[in-house]
Parts: C-alpha cells; sequence; structure tokens
C-alpha cells in the first residue's frame, strides 16, 4: 500500500507545474522544492506507518478505515501532503 501513495505522490507532481526535484531510493521520497526546502516521505516498516518530515513538522500515519491517518491529529495523509506542500512551493495539490 506504501507503493501505491508513494506512486500517487510522484504522479501528482509530475502532472503539475511544481518546480520541484523527486528522488525515490530505498523507500525514502524526497522532494526538493524550488527554495531548497525539502519534504521527506518514507516509509517506517516496523511501525508500519508512513512518515512525513516538512518544514512545519513530522507527521507519522497508519492505515486505519482505508485511508492513512496522522497518529496524532486524524489528519488523512493526502490532507496533510496537500497542505505542506503548498506551503513550501505555493502550489495547490490534491492527492
Amino acid at each position: 500500500m506504501a507503493d501505491l501513495v508513494f506512486d500517487r505522490i510522484v504522479d501528482t507532481l509530475d502532472a503539475s507545474d511544481v518546480d520541484c526535484d523527486i528522488e525515490l531510493n530505498a523507500g525514502v521520497l524526497e522532494i526538493t522544492c524550488a527554495d531548497r526546502s525539502k519534504i521527506i516521505v518514507n516509509r517506517h516498516a516496523p511501525n508500519q506507518e508512513i512518515w512525513v518530515a516538512a518544514k512545519s513538522g513530522g507527521f507519522h500515519f497508519k492505515w486505519r478505515d482505508e485511508e492513512w491517518i496522522d497518529t496524532r491529529s486524524g489528519e488523512a495523509l493526502r490532507v496533510t501532503l496537500g497542505r505542506v506542500v503548498e506551503q513550501q512551493t505555493g502550489a495547490a495539490l490534491q492527492f
């Protein structure tokens, strides 16, 4: 399931005109924005989670009710990604 998320993120960014570089290596997706800030998305296999690191903080997502949900806020991964990408690139995208 995590692979599908990574594919969706890459496809969404590739289809947009967001100025960023995308690198996927060994389960870590690194998005480097035009201002040199980064968004890191990685799978954390021991906890069966997806972790996101961005300027605004770190987030942990667990698969629940057919969606990746933040373990603290209850926000969906797709919503969090949309927010952090917009904060760091200025582009409003839906994941």
